[in-house]
C-alpha cells in the first residue's frame, strides 16, 4: 500500500464547543456530529485507518474498494432481499425515520466545507473515511440500538469503543450531563453498557457489508460477533428518553 501519513493535525477546541452548543439545542443537527469529530479529529483519523488497513479483510476492501453507498443507495435491490435478511432490517429502519443513505453525506460536506484545516486524503484514506461514515446506519440495525436520541447516543458509544475518538467522547460527555439524572446513574451506565458491548464485538470497520446484506439479521450478528445487549438496553429506549436527553424517565 502506498498510502501516506498525513500531517497531525491542531485540534480546533472552539470550533468544538460552537458545534456542540449547537447540537445539544439541536440533536437533529447532524452536520454538527462531523464538525466536532473534524475539529478534534487530532491523530485518531491515521490510527482508526492504520488498524483499518492491517486487517486482512481492511486490506482486501482497500484493493476492490467496493461502494458501501451505492449499495446502500439501491433501495430497490434492497426491496428484493428476502424478508428478515439485514439488507431488509436496514431499508426498514430507514424508510421509518425518514432517512437516506445520502443524508450523512451531505451532512459530512457541510463539515468539510467549513473546516479551515481539511486535509487532501489519499485514495485509501478517502475510502476508509466515507466507508466508516456510511455503515453507522449499518450499525443501528446491527446493534439494535434505535433512532431516538437515546439509540443515537449509544450508538455513539458503541462506536467510540470500535474508533476511538476524542470528537464521539465529548459528545457522549455531553450526552451524560444533559441527560436524565437518578441516583442510580442508569443513563451514564446505559452508554457505558453500550461502550463495553462495542469493546467486546470484533472489528466491524473491516466487515464485507455488501455480501452480508442479502443474509438473515441473526445470522449476521452471529457472524460478525456482535453480542446481545444487556437486558436492561434490550428494552425499548425510550424507557431511558421519551423525546429529548434531559427528559427523565420511569
Amino acid at each position: 500500500m502506498n498510502a501516506q501519513e498525513t500531517a497531525p493535525r491542531r485540534r480546533d477546541w472552539p470550533r468544538a464547543w460552537r458545534a456542540l452548543k449547537v447540537l445539544v439545542a439541536d440533536p437533529k443537527r447532524t452536520e454538527q456530529v462531523f464538525e466536532i469529530l473534524d475539529a478534534l479529529a487530532g491523530q485518531s483519523f491515521d490510527r482508526a485507518f492504520a488498524v483499518f488497513a492491517a486487517h486482512p479483510y481492511g486490506a482486501r476492501l482497500l484493493r476492490e474498494k467496493p461502494s458501501l453507498l451505492a449499495a446502500l443507495s439501491d433501495r430497490e435491490a434492497l426491496r428484493r432481499l428476502p424478508e428478515g435478511s439485514f439488507g431488509r432490517a436496514y431499508l426498514d429502519f430507514m424508510e421509518a425515520g425518514d432517512l437516506t443513505a445520502e443524508g450523512l453525506v451531505e451532512a459530512d460536506l457541510m463539515a468539510a466545507q467549513s473546516s479551515p484545516q481539511a486535509p487532501q486524503l489519499d485514495p485509501d484514506r478517502q475510502y476508509f473515511g466515507d466507508r466508516s461514515r456510511d455503515m453507522h446506519d449499518l450499525w443501528h440495525v446491527l446493534t439494535g440500538y434505535g433512532m431516538d436520541e437515546a439509540g443515537e447516543a449509544a450508538n455513539l458509544a458503541f462506536t467510540q469503543a470500535q474508533i476511538p475518538s476524542l470528537g464521539i467522547a465529548l459528545i457522549l460527555l455531553a450526552a451524560v450531563a444533559v441527560g436524565p439524572k437518578d441516583p442510580t446513574f442508569r443513563w451514564a451506565r446505559y452508554l457505558l453498557a453500550a461502550w463495553r458491548r462495542g469493546k467486546r464485538t470484533p472489528l466491524l470497520t473491516v466487515a464485507p457489508y455488501e455480501e452480508l446484506l442479502p443474509l438473515p439479521l441473526d445470522e449476521v450478528r452471529r457472524r460478525l460477533g456482535v453480542p446481545p445487549a444487556p437486558e436492561f438496553q434490550d428494552r425499548k429506549s425510550t424507557r431511558l428518553n421519551s423525546s429529548h436527553l434531559g427528559t427523565s424517565y420511569a
